[in-house]
């Protein structure tokens, strides 16, 4: 049986290859199941190991990892095409591809006319509440409808993060239990996080006291002022990152997935960005970045540089 497995969903991709392992006898599995770079393939070795008998065993699995991408057009292509014909019927040939690929390819067409063509693509808005529910029962626990969709806030649709999320919260609530929204912030929201964004919020409605406060804060929970300053930098891109895609008018979750952030973070940065005109990101962005040189070069303690620059945001608008 041929088949190939695509899209950006790595976690379903990697169980629904698991499940094919998992048919193979676990105690001849070392003989009867072979990787192989798809970067570096050779004809030969696809052959040598499709067609070696299966050792103690119905059927071999054959794993290539993004072929379909690296195979030169042409000569090559269609000789990898011609022996997908011949594949021995006691072998299963599974193509791997992390990317996305070209479906106009004749390897694509191919394998979608003789084998098993699957795309593994994220769940998307309500999919993400159902998928976390099965897995949540999978794993032997109940999940909360509200500590569902505040996992999903936290962590988006990222289905390996949130499948490592829900494991941990399912081994902290033991079998048969249940998971709460409490439980969900104990153990998965960042709280140097939230007190970065409430750090943040008050440096963006400009109140010195506060955000002063805020970032001392910060300093007394163990952070290093020149950390937080690099935090700063970083949420400043994030919200230039953000400013730009909104005036495209780009929904919040395509924003997050442009940007490789967490809806939530997304969402709060978007409230941020409307209290900075962009110019003024990108100065204080420059500005962040001659305080990191001032402070690497000793020119001027790094504590002593996170207030000037509270300060000086404070002051523009007044």
């Amino acid at each position: 049986m041929l088949y190939l497995f695509f899209g950006p969903d790595e976690y379903s991709r990697s169980e629904a290859l698991a499940r094919l392992r998992a048919a193979v006898p676990a105690d001849v599995a070392e003989l009867n199941v072979v990787r192989l770079d798809g970067r570096r393939l050779k004809l030969d070795a696809l052959a040598a190991a499709c067609e070696a008998a299966p050792f103690l065993a119905e059927r071999r699995l054959v794993i290539v990892t993004d072929a379909l991408k690296h195979t030169k057009a042409g000569k090559e292509r269609e000789e990898l095409r011609a022996y997908l014909e011949r594949v021995p019927a006691t072998c299963d040939l599974v193509f791997v591809e992390s990317d996305d690929l070209d479906r106009r390819s004749i390897l694509y067409t191919q394998l979608k006319k003789v084998g098993e063509v699957r795309e593994f693509l994220p769940p998307q808005g309500g999919e993400v509440l159902h998928w976390l529910a099965d897995l949540a029962r999978r794993l032997g626990a109940r999940l909360e409808p509200a500590a569902s969709q505040r996992l999903a806030e936290l962590v988006g649709n990222d289905t390996r993060a949130l499948a490592t999320e829900l494991e941990k919260l399912a081994t902290y609530v033991g079998k048969g239990g249940t998971i709460t929204v409490d439980a969900v912030d104990t153990l998965v929201q960042d709280r140097q996080e939230q007190n970065l964004f409430a750090f943040i919020d008050e440096l963006s409605a400009r109140r010195m006291g506060p955000a002063l406060r805020g970032a001392r804060a910060l300093l007394e929970e163990g952070q290093a002022a020149t950390y937080v300053l690099f935090m700063l930098a970083r949420q400043v891109r994030v919200l230039l990152g953000v400013q730009e895609l909104a005036a495209r008018r780009m929904r919040p979750d395509e924003i997050a997935a442009e940007l490789g952030q967490k809806p939530f973070v997304v969402r709060k940065a978007m409230d941020q960005a409307r209290s900075f005109a962009r110019g003024e990101l990108e100065r204080l962005h420059d500005r962040l970045l001659e305080l990191d040189v001032a402070t690497k070069t000793g020119r001027i303690q790094a504590d002593t540089a996170l207030e000037l620059f509270v300060a000086e945001v404070c002051q523009k608008r007044q």
